[in-house]
């Protein structure tokens, strides 16, 4: 927009406006609705508790304290319902398997430490919770296709 500012089009002032006036219709569009959380049933509000609780654990600052919640059961234990009750919630509202976005949102920060820390494979490992490094890499492996070493040097 910057460089057809500068230059000498004739409707410069007309294009630099639509430019806006998309921009702002885009944010517009992706934005969330105004009418808040409001959630229609019990199943609407356990689904949104669960990817809550799923997202405040991440991401992960130290090997020291690693992810506590890896399964569904932990997180029914911890929201206090039934695991097939959370199960069929989260599966309704959003359409996958609690287990799914538990493997993706792990496989997501692991993807992230890989990239952005210098911390072993093995750390990694630990902080997400797996109890050996071979488990983690097994799992990085079907999840994403790659070992996490070949991940890390891409």
């Amino acid at each position: 927009m910057l460089a057809i500012h500068g230059g000498d089009y004739h409707y410069k002032a007309e294009l630099t406006r639509n430019c806006i006036a998309v921009i702002i219709h885009e944010a517009l569009r992706i934005q969330p609705p105004q009418n808040g959380s409001t959630q229609k049933n019990a199943a609407t509000r356990i689904a949104h508790l669960f990817m809550d609780l799923l997202e405040r654990q991440f991401p992960i600052d130290s090997t020291a304290d690693p992810l506590r919640l890896r399964t569904a059961q932990d997180f029914a234990e911890n929201l206090s319902v039934h695991i097939n009750y959370l199960n069929r919630s989260v599966k309704e509202v959003t359409g996958k398997p609690t287990s799914a976005h538990i493997a993706e949102r792990i496989a997501a920060e692991a993807k992230a430490l890989l990239q952005h820390t210098d911390w072993s494979v093995a750390d990694i490992a630990y902080s997400l919770g797996f109890e050996y490094p071979t488990y983690f890499n097994n799992y990085f492996k079907r999840v994403t296709g790659t070992t996490p070493k070949s991940f890390r040097k891409q």
